[in-house]
């Protein structure tokens, strides 16, 4: 009986490092992580009219763990925020990478850096860790979203180093199902809040029973005060 193509790949060693290319042109090791960055939690970002939001799936669930320690969206910098979806260790040294890029810029130049050089340089990161032995790929995808000269932009990085614009997206558990949700009810009229309300009716649709405010981590950077805001349980119940 013949074995399926991945068995066979797996069996004459392809899969044993990020630079082996299969017969087929795979990375193996590369789509391996892109399985990862699916079992992660669930992230949406989405550009508003008035700004962007970022809103994530903690599925923290453990009551010692003290809320404010298991936070999915990240501030980058006053006016960028960041959410990612995979092995979480990975993303944390994207994260603090992408802070230190931002307050060098502020040093050198006096100036906001600008969100699609931070989503770039990160995906410049992913892209070397593809290319050379050694080391595994970043198992993790990131959203990064903020405000440009006045502009709100979203941006997306995929395991290999690609990354988009997106006008609304999402990362980890169910993402295509999610996506589809999206193309369907996104407007590019909506605002923070109806961009909140849509991702929590899209949430409260995946999750069922399961669905509750508390697991939720939401932030947002809007353009007249260009500063990030969070958004606590008690702040979200009007949006239910």
């Amino acid at each position: 009986m013949d074995m399926p193509t991945e068995i066979q790949h797996q069996a004459m060693g392809y899969d044993r490092t990020a630079t082996m290319f299969s017969p087929d042109g795979h990375l193996l090791q590369v789509e391996y992580a892109e399985k990862t960055v699916r079992l992660g939690s669930t992230i949406i970002g989405i550009k508003c009219s008035d700004g962007v939001v970022i809103i994530s799936d903690k599925r923290v669930n453990d009551n010692l763990i003290i809320a404010g320690s298991a936070n999915k969206v990240h501030e980058i910098d006053e006016h960028i925020i960041a959410g990612a979806a995979g092995i979480l260790s990975d993303a944390r040294i994207l994260i603090d990478k992408a802070r230190v890029i931002a307050q060098q810029n502020r040093v050198t130049y006096d100036s906001p850096i600008e969100v699609e050089t931070i989503i770039r340089e990160i995906a410049n990161t992913k892209q070397m860790f593809t290319q050379y032995g050694g080391a595994r790929p970043f198992g993790v995808a990131i959203i990064v979203a903020g405000i440009d000269q006045g502009e709100p932009c979203v941006f997306s990085s995929d395991i290999t180093g690609n990354y988009f614009s997106y006008k609304a997206i999402v990362i980890g558990e169910n993402d295509e199902k999610i996506k589809e949700m999206l193309r369907l009810k996104y407007n590019e009229k909506l605002n923070i809040d109806g961009g909140i309300k849509l991702a929590l009716e899209i949430f409260k649709g995946i999750l069922g029973k399961n669905f509750e405010l508390k697991r939720f981590d939401i932030a947002c950077v809007k353009k007249s005060k260009g500063k990030v805001e969070r958004l606590d349980e008690n702040s979200l119940k009007k949006f239910t």
